[in-house]
């Protein structure tokens, strides 16, 4: 088997599709009997997820080491933003807290040499174990005033003497202007490095694009490896919540319906796509208090700031209204920053979330939260409630919730949650509702007769992945992508 260069895919802009593009060649190398894994030295995203060791990384690089077969590890993805204000940041290195940044202070190029050489530890330990290393780059290559400070996009390429690959939006139009803009903006060591473009997002005939994939090769002088169609078939995990306010918010009269609260800093959303996919459900996430009047069953999901949403809901009616569904009969849940605003009480004595030191909660379970510096990090193991069985899920939070009445217990021994009764209880456990057990108690009480058929998530995920690979091996020359990884030095 020929040796392979890394591979980065570098972007025009921010959601041209680089993590769904990855993910799939991930899968594709790991078809095509590689060991390959994935990296992206910086990340900025709400949606993250537990290591097998408790630390914590971006959701994305967890679904791209999914895709590639592997365990998920923080030289993934050494160094994440969290945002937790207008202009504020927690940063994680190598999975732990490091402290909050403002972006201006953050984004400077002072002090950038640190972060740098713990970014290039962590793909040098990566390339040692793996092979190829798809690397993800972050937003637009062509940040012009960034570009000095750089860790993520060309200079990661460079050390890691990548082949780079263009991706490009030709859904959000100006095609041509972001691809040539992108290539011709870089110094020309880094423009020598773009061996390729992928189009991705298409609609429409394929065939009418003919000549401008032409004209692109033409005068760019970079092949154009393949035009990539929307793919709406495909459900591979977002860690961008852009895309949660236009799923859908009509009720229905055939299915039960599940209304997520989407909360300004809602955090780890990708706990409910099992819950999206139930032939019984129809789930959407509201965005004003009168969107939760029909629902059955309302969530509360994780936030990166649990106090600013508390204040969130009460200001936008949605507290009000939750407390009227709880009196009707509904069902409440609350998810990690969810659980904590359905208590008592939220304290934060060490400001670690800013200036609010204590602000009472729903009331709806009977906890208090102390929120606290030190993170938790985890993949958990777990018995829900009286069940036998073994069910899986994963913690991150900052905080202490003191609970008399759990929910969980862990194979440790651990408690957690809070049960009230069947139509009101929180955890801190994300993933919770991709176990069966958990969401044929979460219906049973809007359930007829019938038993829905159980849907194996792990399963089905592993046949998008595979749907993915399938749609990238359909719309990209993956043999012409072979020769340029193999013949690049």
């Amino acid at each position: 088997m020929k040796r392979l260069s890394p591979i980065m895919l570098a972007g025009t802009g921010s959601d041209v599709g680089k993590s769904l593009i990855a993910t799939g060649l991930c899968r594709i190398f790991l078809q095509d009997g590689y060991n390959p894994a994935p990296f992206k030295a910086q990340n900025m995203a709400l949606n993250s997820y537990a290591t097998p060791d408790g630390l914590e990384i971006g959701r994305a690089q967890a679904v791209q080491a999914e895709a590639a077969g592997i365990a998920c590890s923080t030289d993934m993805n050494p160094i994440l933003l969290k945002p937790s204000g207008e202009h504020t940041s927690q940063v994680v290195i190598n999975g732990k807290p490091y402290g909050n940044r403002d972006a201006y202070t953050y984004f400077r190029k002072d002090g950038k040499e640190e972060l740098r050489e713990i970014a290039h530890a962590a793909f040098d330990r990566l390339r040692s174990c793996y092979h190829p290393i798809v690397l993800e780059g972050a937003g637009s290559i062509t940040e012009l005033n960034l570009r000095d400070g750089d860790i993520v996009n060309m200079s990661m390429a460079r050390y890691a003497n990548a082949t780079v690959i263009l991706v490009a939006d030709i859904d959000r139009g100006g095609v041509f202007a972001s691809v040539y803009g992108s290539i011709m903006l870089q110094s020309p060591e880094d423009r020598q490095r773009i061996k390729g473009v992928i189009i991705n997002k298409f609609r429409g005939d394929l065939r009418l694009f003919e000549s401008g994939r032409m004209l692109l090769e033409e005068i760019c002088g970079v092949p154009v490896l393949g035009v990539v169609p929307m793919a709406p078939h495909i459900a591979i995990e977002e860690e961008d919540s852009v895309a949660l306010e236009s799923k859908g918010k009509v009720t229905s009269a055939e299915k039960i319906n599940v209304a997520v609260i989407l909360l300004p800093h809602i955090s780890n959303f990708t706990d409910f796509n099992a819950l999206e996919r139930h032939q019984d459900i129809n789930l959407f996430y509201a965005t004003t208090s009168d969107e939760i009047d029909e629902a059955d069953i309302i969530i509360l999901p994780g936030s990166k700031n649990t106090l600013a949403d508390l204040q969130f809901l009460r200001k936008k009616g949605f507290s009000g209204k939750i407390l009227e569904a709880r009196a009707k009969g509904k069902t409440i849940v609350g998810i990690c920053g969810g659980y904590q605003m359905l208590g008592l009480t939220v304290t934060d004595p060490q400001g670690v979330e800013g200036d609010i030191g204590i602000l009472p909660g729903l009331g709806l379970l009977p906890v208090t939260t102390c929120l606290t510096a030190e993170k938790v990090t985890r993949q958990t193991q777990f018995h829900f409630l009286n069940s036998d069985e073994v069910c899986e899920g994963y913690e991150i939070h900052m905080g202490h919730t003191d609970s008399k009445a759990p929910l969980t217990v862990d194979t440790y021994g651990r408690q957690d949650g809070c049960f009230v009764d069947t139509h009101c209880f929180g955890t801190y456990i994300h993933g919770i509702f991709d176990n069966v057990t958990v969401v044929d108690f979460l219906l049973a009480p809007f359930k007829s007769d019938k038993r829905a058929v159980n849907c194996d998530y792990k399963a089905y995920k592993e046949a998008q992945y595979d749907a993915l690979a399938d749609w990238l091996r359909r719309y990209v020359d993956i043999e012409k992508l072979y020769s340029i990884m193999q013949s690049y030095d």
